[in-house]
């Protein structure tokens, strides 16, 4: 039987790649009389990498690097009435509601009433940002423990799973990003449920060959959660009883 169920936030929980693809469409169309938007994607792409070993994941260094975009395709030609658009979209973004994702909550209230098990969320990036959308949620109430990282790898979980005294083993992760939230936990020993969202950001996607097809666990939506999680604590208990 399993004894911690961790949850990702972003894209798992609630909406949140959309806010960043509209605010990518806007700095489009802002630097469109400047160069082509495949331009705009590819310096973007950039300037985001180069960002996240100094601002990290979230709305913060997404907007740093939307400015320094536009200031560099512009030739340092964009006016400051446009940045201070661009600052605006990325206030706006941590402004946004947080938009639940259908069936969630009631996942969510499930596990709560179940003693045996200890309910983590595990998400990844800036601090406020991170702790706005979980106040928005109202989800607060129903995890054991909150825990905002800076990064998803292996020791990440490991000191996770360890903080809550369970070993990787007694642990699943659900989440959508397959390389923060399913190859790092597999890699530890856990189980994970991938629920794939309708769009991935680029850094987060992964190559093929990296996945090990038989171990991931895919779920159509989190709906699916509890009868997939029922049937693999079912394999693992058969398991054990085989081997008495």
């Amino acid at each position: 039987m399993y004894k911690l169920i961790a949850f990702d936030g972003d894209d798992t929980l609630w909406h949140n790649e959309p806010l960043f693809r509209q605010a990518h469409v806007e700095l489009r169309e802002m630097l469109g009389h400047y160069v082509d938007p495949e331009q705009v994607d590819d310096r973007l792409y950039q300037a985001e990498l180069a960002n996240l070993s100094i601002y990290g994941y979230g709305v913060t260094g997404f907007t740093l690097s939307m400015i320094e975009t536009a200031i560099e395709l512009s030739d340092r030609k964009i006016s400051a009435e446009d940045i201070h658009k661009l600052a605006e979209i990325g206030k706006s973004m941590l402004r946004a509601p947080t938009r639940i994702i259908d069936g969630a909550e009631t996942v969510l209230k499930h596990y709560a009433k179940h003693p045996e098990y200890k309910v983590v969320l595990v998400t990844k990036g800036d601090l406020i940002a991170q702790q706005l959308k979980i106040d928005r949620s109202g989800f607060e109430d129903l995890f054991d423990g909150i825990e905002i990282v800076s990064e998803k790898d292996p020791l990440t979980y490991r000191n996770i799973f360890g903080r809550y005294g369970v070993e990787p083993e007694q642990a699943v992760m659900i989440g959508n990003s397959m390389k923060s939230d399913i190859l790092p936990v597999l890699a530890c020993g856990g189980t994970a449920i991938h629920i794939p969202y309708e769009i991935t950001w680029v850094h987060e996607m992964v190559d093929q060959t990296e996945i090990d097809n038989e171990k991931v666990v895919t779920a159509e939506s989190i709906a699916d959660v509890p009868g997939i999680i029922a049937k693999l604590e079912q394999e693992k208990t058969s398991g054990s009883m085989e081997n008495v």
